[in-house]
């Protein structure tokens, strides 16, 4: 790859985490290593057991302890994400992966687990030729300003309303 990005999916509507996936799995059928990073999740999904199967090219790691959109954040939940957010520093400057995910980080920024400051100074040091790729609705306008690349999902009609539950293999 040339020159990597910064893409950024953001928004209120169901699609983020998806998107990153698929560029995931784009970037390991081109031989590219990934790393995924999950802020503020904590549950194994069925997304995990199927990069199991890519092993050799995706990792995730989850430095989460469950959402928060509708609880206060507690101390666990602040240093969770500063672990998350070392971590990417670490495969940032490493030079190990052609793409890094930073799934929820967002949301982490929102929450005021880590402040917008911290993560733009993470796309600061991204190299050339490195995709780096943000999710979770509320991004920052810091955030937004800095990306090569920017989508917000918006919903517009969803099941739920009708009292339709996550399903495993499509929200999980």
């Amino acid at each position: 790859m040339r020159r990597g990005y910064i893409q950024v999916y953001t928004g209120t509507g169901k699609g983020k985490t998806t998107a990153a996936l698929g560029l995931a799995m784009r970037a390991a059928g081109a031989g590219m290593k990934v790393l995924i990073i999950q802020f503020i999740k904590k549950r194994r999904c069925s997304e995990h057991k199927a990069l199991e199967r890519f092993e050799d090219l995706i990792t995730i790691k989850q430095y989460g302890e469950g959402f928060i959109l509708k609880r206060k954040p507690s101390s666990s939940d602040i240093e969770a994400a500063k672990a998350g957010l070392e971590e990417a520093k670490q495969a940032i400057q490493s030079r190990l992966f052609g793409m890094v995910i930073l799934d929820e980080a967002n949301i982490a920024v929102n929450r005021g687990l880590i402040s917008p400051d911290e993560l733009v100074g993470l796309m600061e040091m991204k190299p050339g030729t490195m995709e780096l790729v943000i999710t979770g609705r509320y991004a920052d306008e810091k955030i937004i300003e800095k990306a090569d690349l920017v989508t917000e999902m918006r919903e517009i009609k969803h099941y739920k309303e009708k009292g339709i539950k996550a399903r495993r293999g499509i929200e999980y």
